[in-house]
């Protein structure tokens, strides 16, 4: 009994190891999006239906949270398609701003 108990948990992490993905599927998907969601995503991945996932499906990944919706629905596409699958990034601050900042940090490393 321990040997196949043991012979069992190697198979399992050998799968694991192969696998990693295996485990990371959504099972199932909305087929709603509530109102302003999209403005709060961070990234986004598309899950297709072949592979080790058996099931198209769209991953936002909101505050550290996934949501598994389906890519049929017709606000998604759009604001995908707006978006290009860019992941949103803070704004930068302007170039007069930062060149400042430098000649600032310059002036109290002189001192």
């Amino acid at each position: 009994v321990p040997f196949i108990s043991m012979l069992f948990l190697m198979l399992l992490l050998l799968f694991l190891a192969l696998f990693p993905g295996a485990f990371n599927c959504c099972t199932k998907n909305s087929d709603e999006i509530p109102k302003g969601i999209l403005r709060r995503v961070e990234k986004f991945e598309i899950q297709k239906a072949d592979g080790l996932c058996h099931l198209e499906a769209v991953i936002l990944y909101i505050e550290g949270r996934k949501f598994c919706v389906s890519p049929r629905i017709r606000k998604l596409k759009k604001w995908m398609k707006k978006n290009k699958h860019k992941i949103p990034r803070k704004k930068k601050a302007h170039g007069r701003k930062q060149r400042r900042i430098k000649i600032i940090k310059k002036k109290e490393k002189k001192q």
